[in-house]
């Protein structure tokens, strides 16, 4: 344990086609570390810092020039499998690598033997579990395993049938919300240190989150630190360039503030009748859906089933007015939102002004072929949905990044950022927020800004006051517009 508490910069094998960064050196001499011990281990370095080479690293080590008998098994979202695929192939020239994807993979389990690595996904570990976990795997390994955060999710219980010398887990984002997503991954990783979820809730959770409790916050840390690394970009990365964060209060007009107040005032009294009628966990469809409409308006009166009586956008408008200067500047933007319908919007007002621009969804079919069109400068523009693109994509021709509309995880929005702010970077990166002035959405900053806290001082072994998200957090999302300057 102690190896694993402060571990040694290793020298990777000789099969791996690349140099270590020291910080990545020393990251690979934990994971030799993990596996010589049968530990399972998270490796939860901040995006962009090479979490992938570290890995395969590791692979390499297992498979090359150790005594493995088994493949081992990596499960990844499924836009990920191609491209893990191909740093394989580069960084590991005689790793046997077998993609089981798409229609025809049923005809390649006869060759899962006789492959050093086997990439599945987290849809098909559901749909393939009479052949993926039958079997004993050298490594099981979990790409963005925040996947898995939900213990009653489907995909999370199937990772834990898998059967495997060593388990680890990739994410950048080890905490979004609570401490139970900490919880979720550790189980699996390493079964029982945590204890069970209902214990773990009533004796960390609870005193942590909402009472701040600084002893349990200690103790929970002594007890994950061996089996979790974390380095984040300003302690190891410090040759990247710049990035400054600007998040700029759009104030809404007339119109627009007179929509989102009526949706607003009828939105809380439905929430208020629902907490009394069934409280607040039985409520929760009815909140999140009353401030998917408060937070549409504010994005966009088109995104209302009805247009809302009004076309007025304040921050559509602002987007634009932004998007020109920047065009002419010869700059390179990608622009993100979780609404694909406000993208569409926002596809018609650059395709009227003739920008050059790639796309990016959930229903992207060929998300290589627009990555690399965007990188090869073909487009200054890339329109992209937060949950397609939040993950897996190098954009490093980028150098500008806005966020249409805040989400309620920060570590989901950093992961947006750093599709641009990543290794091989070479210009600053400015990165824009747009919010709306004394809406919900500024309301949200508050909530980011309270859950980010706790995650930070978790992996860096400092106290922090508790978060949670209870009647006096719910209250205040709904409170009435705040007109500019009004309360500041």
């Amino acid at each position: 344990l102690n190896a694993l508490k402060s571990p040694d910069a290793v020298t990777p094998p000789a099969t791996l086609r690349a140099v270590l960064r020291p910080y990545q050196a020393i990251g690979y001499g934990w994971l030799s570390a993990l596996s010589d011990t049968g530990f399972g281990g998270l490796l939860a370095d901040g995006m962009g810092l090479g979490k992938t080479l570290q890995t395969l690293a590791l692979l390499a080590k297992c498979h090359l020039e150790g005594q493995a008998q088994n493949p081992s098994l990596l499960i990844v979202p499924t836009s990920l499998a191609r491209a893990w695929a191909r740093q394989a192939a580069e960084f590991v020239t005689e790793h046997k690598v077998l993609v089981l994807q798409g229609n025809t993979r049923k005809g390649l389990f006869d060759q899962i033997s006789g492959a050093h690595l086997v990439i599945s996904t987290y849809p098909l570990l559901h749909r393939d579990h009479d052949v993926l976990l039958t079997r004993t795997w050298e490594l099981a390994i979990l790409d963005e395993a925040q996947a898995v955060k939900n213990p009653a999710s489907t995909a999370a219980k199937r990772i834990r049938e898998i059967r495997a010398r060593m388990r680890l887990a990739l994410t950048g984002t080890p905490m979004e919300n609570t401490l139970t997503d900490l919880w979720a991954l550790f189980d699996w990783l390493v079964p029982g240190l945590l204890g069970d979820r209902k214990s773990f809730r009533t004796q960390v959770v609870l005193p942590v989150e909402k009472e701040g409790d600084a002893q349990v916050q200690a103790r929970l840390n002594r007890r994950i630190e061996p089996f979790l690394l974390r380095r984040t970009k300003d302690q190891v990365a410090l040759d990247l360039p710049a990035k400054t964060e600007i998040t700029e209060l759009i104030p809404l007009g007339a119109k627009q503030q007179a929509l989102y107040e009526t949706v607003r005032m009828a939105m809380d009294a439905r929430v208020r009748e629902a907490i009394a009628r069934r409280g607040i966990q039985g409520a929760q469809i009815t909140i999140l859906d009353a401030l998917l409409r408060m937070r549409q308006v504010c994005c966009d009166p088109h995104l209302l089933k009805d247009g809302g009586g009004t076309s007025d956008s304040a921050k559509r408008e602002r987007l634009l007015d932004m998007l020109e200067s920047l065009v002419q500047e010869g700059r390179k933007v990608l622009v993100f939102s979780q609404f694909v319908e406000m993208l569409r919007l926002i596809e018609t007002d650059v395709t009227a002004r003739g920008w050059s621009y790639e796309w990016l969804t959930g229903n992207t079919v060929d998300r290589d072929g627009a990555v690399t069109r965007f990188q090869e400068g073909s487009a200054q523009i890339f329109l992209i949905s937060l949950k397609a693109g939040g993950v897996g994509l190098t954009l490093t021709a980028a150098d500008t990044v806005i966020l249409y509309d805040p989400w309620w995880n920060p570590a989901v929005e950093r992961q947006a950022m750093d599709r641009a702010h990543r290794i091989g970077q070479t210009k600053a990166v400015f990165v824009y927020r747009l919010v709306a002035e004394g809406t919900v959405e500024e309301a949200i900053l508050g909530l980011q800004a309270r859950k980010q806290a706790l995650a930070d001082a978790l992996f860096e072994g400092r106290t922090t006051e508790g978060f949670a998200f209870d009647q006096d957090a719910i209250t205040g999302l709904f409170q009435p517009l705040k007109c500019a300057g009004e309360g500041k």
